[in-house]
């Protein structure tokens, strides 16, 4: 049972994924009315970095700027959250179920994880370890994070390990260099233990029926409407003014906001809360085609760091944002979206893989000089593609490093240089004119795509409720919860929950952080994989 509710208003900052499971949860479980909930979203649209949509660059093709695998154990907020919303397609079938249901029929099952530079599919069972590579992997693990501080991942291994399987399969899977944080490292192992035995076909991936953005954010945005939640659009929070202390209590005051009428202050009352989102990491994104080049942006132009900066400045314990988003050159990594207008290349693809479109993973090339990766999701992959219309999504993780085929660094290729180096890592040189001809090439950089895993120390993240904080929380990939992990959804999500059922008095449990050492089974299973999944030659 949640407090009294009926006067309080709920003005929440930003309409990411994050902003709007918190308004989701202030309705269903805090009993607060849609009208008393405000997502004010500086964009056009709702969603932040859990995307996809028509290409800007070309009129009949499609793009996301990047994926998020789900997880059957470690995701119940994501579970919880959405097992009360219908799903896009189904009103009696809710999104949590509609996913389970996906999923027990297109069953991922990847059989070409790890490619090289022959084209041969390689045994990605094999993790390669040395003697050593398990015994630091395992003190890794062993070791407490408060002993990690802001170490690199580097700092932890031998060189040999970044060159084992299990390397190149968990970097590209969850997106780690070898110079991020690895207490972070430390947090996803624990977390994904159960992955362990089964990251060579990751067949603990879920996904929905279409992309992230159909699949979960439109459900949802629908749900929220249809309780009366007061989005508004193109409405940026330019600062939040705070008073009081830790010790005496603290609480946000007001709201400085610019929309189309021009910058106004939104004063907050006795009876309001404020949920703010930190941080993007998409931020600055840019997108070519064809025949451009994204812009790579290196001064913050779109402000979606701003926020956090002025709030930053105003207490010790509302975070460093310069830890994470200093280092453009340690973040920054390019997508490309492939709309395909024939199925040649997909059924090469499948042919070549032995999966059907939606049953394999990503796919690496682990000696090309951009180090790409795609991944072929189930057709169609949104729900008003034409006939005869598919997509695949990929990415490179080198992309200052020379192509094996365009000899130039991916960030200065264009979509069809891209295309090219992809068909030709493939081997497949005798379909390149016609994929070249039938395929249109949407291209996305970021340049804090993977800040959130930047090194950071003690304090850099701001707790979701501050000490002392009345009315107000914070939210997004940038706050501090012990043991999980950020990237995922679920980060997001269980943000949300906590700071609602924090601040508004929800007496409702929310559910455990899941990880996988904990449960006896999984240990067992994680620990014989790490022992026998090949290598010590």
């Amino acid at each position: 049972m949640a407090m009294n509710n009926d006067n309080k208003h709920l003005w929440i900052v930003g309409g990411g994924i994050a902003g709007m499971a918190a308004a989701a949860f202030a309705v269903r479980d805090a009993g607060m009315s849609g009208s008393q909930v405000h997502i004010l979203e500086e964009l056009d649209v709702e969603g932040g970095s859990l995307d996809g949509a028509k290409s800007p660059a070309h009129r009949d093709a499609y793009v996301t700027r990047g994926g998020r695998m789900l997880e059957e154990e470690a995701y119940q907020c994501v579970w919880d959250l959405f097992s009360t919303i219908p799903s896009l397609e189904d009103p009696d079938v809710s999104v949590t179920d509609e996913t389970r249901e996906f999923n027990s029929r297109i069953r991922t099952h990847a059989q070409a994880r790890l490619i090289d530079g022959r084209h041969r599919i390689l045994d990605a069972s094999d993790f390669g370890f040395s003697v050593r590579d398990r015994s630091e992997l395992s003190r890794l693990m062993g070791t407490p994070e408060h002993l990690l501080g802001s170490k690199r991942i580097d700092e932890m291994f031998d060189p040999h390990f970044f060159t084992t399987n299990f390397w190149q399969m968990w970097r590209t899977t969850f997106a780690f260099q070898r110079w991020h944080s690895a207490a972070e490292l430390r947090r996803y192992l624990l977390r994904f233990a159960q992955e362990f035995s089964r990251i060579h076909t990751l067949s603990g991936v879920r996904r929905t029926v279409y992309n992230q953005f159909d699949s979960m954010v439109v459900p949802l945005q629908r749900w929220l409407v249809a309780q009366g939640v007061d989005v508004r659009l193109g409405t940026r929070v330019l600062d939040v003014d705070f008073s009081g202390t830790p010790e005496t209590g603290r609480r946000a005051t007001c709201l400085h906001i610019q929309d189309a009428d021009g910058s106004r202050r939104l004063e907050l009352g006795p009876d309001d809360y404020a949920l703010i989102t930190l941080g993007s990491i998409t931020a600055d994104s840019t997108y070519g085609g064809n025949d451009t080049v994204p812009e790579l942006i290196r001064d913050r132009r779109d402000q979606g760091w701003s926020l956090w900066e002025k709030i930053a400045r105003k207490a010790d314990d509302f975070g460093r944002p310069m830890s994470f988003y200093g280092n453009v050159d340690e973040h920054k990594w390019e997508s490309f979206t492939l709309t395909m207008h024939d199925e040649a290349l997909l059924r090469r693809i499948t042919a070549y893989t032995g999966n059907e479109p939606g049953t394999g993973a990503l796919m690496t090339w682990i000696e090309s000089g951009w180090h790409l990766s795609i991944v072929v999701p189930y057709q169609p992959h949104f729900p008003d593609m034409p006939e005869d219309t598919y997509t695949l999504w990929g990415y490179g993780f080198e992309i200052d490093r020379e192509g094996d085929y365009v000899r130039k660094p991916m960030a200065r290729s264009t979509g069809r240089e891209i295309l090219t180096e992809l068909v030709r890592q493939l081997g497949f040189d005798d379909l390149l004119d016609h994929v070249l001809e039938t395929t249109d090439v949407t291209t996305s950089m970021m340049p804090y795509a993977s800040a959130l895993f930047a090194c950071r120390a003690p304090g850099d993240r701001p707790e979701v409720v501050p000490d002392g904080a009345r009315n107000f929380a914070f939210a997004g990939q940038f706050v501090e919860m012990p043991d999980d992990v950020v990237f995922t959804v679920e980060y997001s999500v269980h943000a949300a929950m906590l700071a609602m059922y924090t601040l508004l008095g929800v007496d409702r449990p929310i559910p455990p952080v899941y990880q996988g050492m904990r449960d006896p089974q999984v240990a067992a299973r994680a620990a014989r994989t790490l022992l026998h999944a090949g290598g010590d030659d």
